[in-house]
């Protein structure tokens, strides 16, 4: 059989009403020469029945059926069986262009990329985004690890990555692949598309970043973990994260120059999933991260993204915010508690004490700013993060993470 040029690798769980729209924008690519690879992972509902009708009627289509083991595991099992020379990850609840593989294969083959990177349309709510890359271009070996690499993960701004995170607007080599994928811990739930992309980023001798988007990323509400329920274990694996990033890039960065990365990282890691307020081990005590802002604060809370919802959610457990209003210019109808979604014009500015912009991305909170003070919301209403790393670095010992960021609790104590 003739060699495939793409193989293109599906994680299939609990996805059943995107799912069909997922594979037939597959199926549809001006690109022919690929394969497609669905992995079922365990899925409950009627995906399994879905990815084998789709196969019966497609040659290209390749079916995996597991046990559910999370998203990692459903992207090495895809690899294992992958014949393609280059990899496309593609998310069952997302769709791509009808010149994705087309447009990666170009690019990959015109500048010989170890990685080929895309812009990006985020879809919430029925408005869509478009994202591109900062830093188009061509690069070899020696810029990737002079320039892109030590802004890759943190960039300077807190806390806004060099290049994204995401595996699905990028194509990888198979080769280079292999040599990565399989060292990552399955119990990477959060940034385990970081955990690949920067570990791949490490091996590769030369990168195309285009400002083309392609790929179409649906933000989904019920896709929203809302809180920690357990900070230990949430700790552990992002431990596991950024010691794995810490092993994989200690040959291509300086260790201070890493290590100031990974603090910042994690630093946005934890304030994203804990809803700004930082558990201290197992005491009641929080860390507190908004300038200004202190218990029983009158606070309107902007954005009902993922870290709007958990501050929210981490509100109604701790108490710690007298929470008034919850308003996003992405008007919807959401509801956590007693608190739903507004539209920004329903701010009052002598309603609250501070405004709590819920991003850890410079260039958004700055947008977000910028509208709040065309709204006639002062500046000094706005809250801000404390960002110096003496601060972060000494929040991040007294969680219990050691030099090498891994959480010092044994996990054994866990289950």
């Amino acid at each position: 059989m003739k060699p495939t040029k793409i193989s293109v690798i599906v994680p299939v769980y609990g996805i059943e009403k995107y799912l069909p729209k997922c594979i037939e924008s597959i199926l549809d690519q001006s690109f022919k020469d690929f394969e497609l690879i669905l992995v079922d992972d365990g899925s409950p509902d009627k995906c399994p029945i879905i990815c084998d009708q789709y196969a019966k009627l497609d040659s290209r289509i390749v079916v995996v059926h597991k046990k559910n083991g999370g998203l990692l595991s459903a992207r090495k099992a895809g690899l294992e069986v992958a014949k393609g020379a280059y990899i496309a990850n593609v998310d069952g609840d997302d769709w791509v262009d009808k010149y994705y593989l087309d447009t990666l294969y170009k690019l990959a083959i015109t500048n010989n990329a170890d990685l080929t990177v895309t812009g990006h349309f985020r879809e919430f709510n029925g408005k869509i985004e478009t994202i591109k890359p900062s830093n188009p271009g061509v690069y070899n070996e020696n810029q990737i690890k002079s320039s892109i690499i030590p802004e890759a993960i943190f960039n300077g701004e807190f806390c806004e990555h060099g290049m994204s995170t995401y595996v699905w607007n990028k194509l990888f080599k198979k080769e280079l692949l292999n040599q990565v994928l399989f060292d990552v811990h399955n119990d990477i739930l959060m940034g385990e598309d970081a955990a690949i992309t920067y570990s791949y980023l490490a091996l590769c001798k030369s990168l195309v970043i285009s400002k083309i988007p392609l790929y179409y990323y649906r933000q989904r509400h019920d896709s929203i973990v809302k809180s920690i329920e357990d900070p230990n274990m949430e700790y552990y694996r992002l431990g596991l994260l950024m010691n794995h990033l810490k092993v994989k890039l200690s040959d291509v960065l300086d260790e201070n120059l890493l290590n100031t990365q990974l603090n910042y990282y994690l630093y946005s890691q934890l304030l994203v999933r804990s809803g700004g307020l930082i558990q201290i081990n197992d005491t009641p005590e929080y860390f507190n991260p908004f300038t200004d802002v202190s218990i029983g604060s009158k606070i309107v809370v902007y954005s009902s993204g993922s870290f709007g919802q958990h501050i929210l959610s981490t509100n109604l457990k701790t108490n710690y915010f007298k929470i008034v209003k919850w308003v996003d210019v992405d008007f919807h109808d959401l509801k956590i508690g007693n608190a739903s979604v507004q539209p920004i014009s329903s701010v009052n500015e002598e309603d609250f004490d501070y405004l709590i912009i819920a991003t850890i991305n410079p260039s958004t909170h700055r947008l977000i700013t910028s509208e709040l003070l065309l709204m006639g919301i002062h500046d000094d209403h706005i809250a801000h993060f404390k960002t110096e790393e003496k601060i972060i670095s000494q929040l991040i010992k007294n969680i219990g993470f050691d030099k090498n960021f891994l959480f010092q609790q044994n996990i054994e104590q866990l289950n």
